[in-house]
């Protein structure tokens, strides 16, 4: 496939692997040149071999719109933005011929999705406090239009096949295990992605490349139904890995439960059973026996490890799966435990902000207490009852 350019109010091709939009001002007159030919001349020269999204018509310039073709125009460009994989800032601002006061708002628009690069010539009109804002979100920044284009593919990366519906979901969040997972089951329900629009992401590590929760607002037609699906949002974050610890008692509501104590900003100290994600392990029982470990200081084989399978833990919210393991503990383990959190021992990984205390208890205080979320509770059950 070679460069594919689709100029402004042109129909986006029914499917492709990635998409650049060029944002950025445009000239105000015949007589000033446009950055975007020199743009779309270094992708193909650096082998780019997607779409390109540009603001600007085919062949002559056509300053008066009209008044529908101007909102037509406006609608063109936020979809074409929507369906972008990267958004690419070139601000080579003049006050007089290239002011770029439409280019501020995109910037106000995408600068924190993941999506975006920006670029201008040093010491641009007025690219100060923007680049500024760039640097603090992680947006790559570059001074010359070659290394913009660079910074542009690099954060791309490898395209992935979309049509329809599909080509509104931006690569960062199409690539996501847990984007994958939701969607292979609508496509196995006979359920169909019709629209899409990035609402949200929450990217993680030293660069923010790294995409933990992501919301997408989805129309879904509904085979089953005849019927289409526009008034909700999907919430993912990577699946979690949770391990019911206990000691039977006498009887079901004297088991003994091991629960953890961490300060978590929805509900603030938050006690549940051990467990949680990872970005380097598909594995649910290394990441069950891992979590474990971090959080309660007791190391289990994983042979030990009782599956009781992988639900999601509010469906009306979030796609997210848990996958649920047991062990029984014995005496002996029930006790060091015990001394643990006697003793105050915090665990947890502190690079993280992960720090857990031991709370061991009962579960009939469990469920008197009233302070494990219902879904946390359901898990408890599943395994003692």
């Amino acid at each position: 496939m070679s460069l594919t350019v689709i100029y402004g109010q042109e129909a986006p091709p029914v499917g492709f692997s990635k998409s650049i939009f060029l944002i950025g001002p445009s000239p105000r007159a015949a007589s000033v040149q446009s950055w975007r030919p020199e743009a779309i001349r270094i992708l193909a020269e650096m082998g780019y071999d997607g779409v390109v999204f540009v603001p600007e018509p085919r062949g002559e310039r056509k300053d008066d719109l009209g008044p529908d073709g101007y909102l037509n125009q406006v609608d063109w460009e936020e979809e074409c933005m929507n369906m972008a994989d990267i958004i690419m800032c070139w601000l080579p601002r003049d006050p007089q011929t290239m002011p770029g006061f439409t280019t501020n708002v995109e910037l106000g628009m995408w600068i924190d999705s993941g999506k975006m690069v920006f670029g201008g010539p040093v010491g641009a009109y007025k690219n100060r406090y923007i680049e500024h804002l760039s640097n603090k979100r992680k947006v790559p920044v570059a001074h010359t239009l070659e290394d913009t284009v660079a910074n542009a593919l690099e954060l791309l990366g490898d395209g992935a096949w979309r049509v329809g519906g599909e080509r509104e979901v931006p690569l960062l969040v199409w690539r996501t295990p847990h984007f994958q997972q939701w969607y292979q089951a609508r496509i196995a329900a006979q359920e169909v992605l019709e629209h899409a629009r990035l609402v949200w992401t929450h990217r993680i590590g030293p660069d923010r490349r790294t995409v933990f929760f992501w919301v997408l607002w989805a129309e879904i037609y509904i085979t089953s139904e005849d019927r289409r699906k526009s008034n909700e949002v999907v919430l993912s974050r990577p699946d979690i890995s949770t391990i019911v610890l206990y000691h039977n008692g006498t009887d079901i509501n004297s088991t003994n439960i091991v629960l953890v104590e961490e300060f978590r900003t929805p509900g603030g100290q938050v006690v549940a059973p051990p467990g949680g994600s990872s970005h380097h392990c598909a594995d649910h029982l290394v990441v069950a026996a891992e979590e474990c470990h971090e959080e309660t200081g007791l190391q289990i084989d994983p042979e030990r490890f009782v599956f009781h399978g992988s639900r999601q833990i509010q469906a009306t919210l979030s796609a997210q799966l848990c996958h649920l393991y047991s062990v029984r503990l014995s005496y002996e383990e029930l006790e060091w435990l015990r001394a643990q959190e006697a003793a105050g021992i915090v665990h947890g990984i502190e690079a993280d902000t992960e720090r857990t205390r031991l709370r061991i208890t009962t579960l009939g205080e469990i469920r008197a207490a009233n302070r494990l979320d219902w879904s946390m509770l359901g898990m408890l059950l599943e395994v003692i009852a």
